[in-house]
């Protein structure tokens, strides 16, 4: 039997949501390991002046608990 644990974590990247999925997945791997999935709640672009300055998303990652 296994259990797991979701935590919701925000991630941004100046370049794409695709990238601020990778960084935050990454940086999430550094401190939880088993990492098994994640559903994308909510992507989000920060605008200064007409131009995308960065692409942000809200995740929820689920992990096993071993």
């Amino acid at each position: 039997m296994s259990v797991a644990k979701t935590s919701e974590i925000t991630a941004s990247s100046s370049k794409s949501f695709e990238d601020a999925i990778r960084r935050g997945i990454s940086k999430m791997d550094e401190t939880v390991k088993n990492i098994e999935g994640a559903w994308i709640k909510e992507q989000k672009v920060i605008v200064d002046k007409g131009e995308v300055q960065a692409y942000r998303v809200t995740m929820k990652v689920t992990f096993i608990v071993k």
